[in-house]
């Protein structure tokens, strides 16, 4: 079964407190894009010792034997019946760009073996099984917006806000760790939630909707800053880094014109 995980952008990003675990809670929403992987899942030939999954598209980090997809399976496995598998991933989401790549990759796994092998894994279950992969893995499990809270792992219903809008993607290419991100952070309580925040005019967002990882990374990455800078200078109505970076969007009202500075780091355009 051949499926496409997709990526996310963060509407907004609130680090609220720190937890007695060492994660922190935070406060977004997640909104799903275009931008997808191919994620190809078949049962493996009768006598197979292990699984096997083959990557190509963008280059990855470590092996396939550590690779999150793998470890979805075997997370599965520890409960249900799944037999060997041959996975082939085609990477077209950037790893370490804010964009949940390999969350996706992941619910995308368990999603798709849930239904090939007939599981009857409820949607909350596989939910609780993504959240013990990765906190954002559980709104992968339905992709659909969601505003998140906890570790991200709470969810709650959002609404289309884009629709009619266009998006555009820019990666610099520059690896920001999420670990290295959160230790500079200074967890505070909004005054005011996102959710009221963003059921205003999408043109009031730009001083009302922002993502406390950029103080931290701006002074250390002067061009991710550059590329918000740019997004707005050609007209978007709304532009922010997402996650933990280092991918910065731009939601404009119409396709835009995009300047030559930000074609080279451009990944992903599409209306919503």
């Amino acid at each position: 079964m051949l499926v496409f995980p997709k990526a996310k952008i963060n509407l907004g990003l609130r680090i609220t407190g720190r937890r007695p675990d060492g994660y922190h809670d935070i406060e977004t929403l997640f909104y799903p894009v275009g931008l997808c992987d191919a994620l190809e899942i078949v049962r493996a030939p009768d006598g197979s010792k292990k699984d096997l999954l083959t990557i190509t598209g963008i280059s990855m980090p470590g092996t396939p034997d550590d690779n999150i997809v793998l470890l979805s399976v075997r997370k599965l496995r520890e409960t249900f019946p799944v037999p060997r598998l041959n996975i082939h991933l085609h990477k077209k989401i950037p790893a370490g760009a804010g964009l949940g790549g390999g969350s996706s990759d992941a619910a995308s796994t368990l999603r798709t073996i849930n239904r090939i092998f007939s599981l009857s894994v409820d949607t909350q279950k596989l939910k609780d099984i993504a959240a013990t992969l990765g906190s954002d893995c559980p709104f992968f499990i339905e992709s659909v917006p969601a505003f998140a809270s906890g570790r991200g792992e709470i969810l709650a219903p959002a609404p289309f806000l884009l629709n009619g809008y266009y998006v555009v993607l820019a990666n610099p290419g520059i690896q920001a760790g999420t670990r290295e991100a959160y230790a500079g952070c200074r967890p505070a309580l909004p005054e005011t939630s996102l959710e009221e925040l963003v059921s205003r005019p999408l043109k009031e967002w730009k001083d009302t909707v922002v993502n406390d990882f950029e103080e931290i990374l701006f002074p250390q990455y002067p061009l991710i800053k550059e590329l918000k800078s740019a997004f707005y200078d050609s007209g978007a109505v709304f532009s922010l880094m997402s996650g933990s970076g280092s991918t910065v969007y731009g939601i404009y009202s119409e396709k835009p014109s995009i300047p030559k500075f930000l074609v080279k780091y451009v990944i992903f355009e599409a209306s919503f």
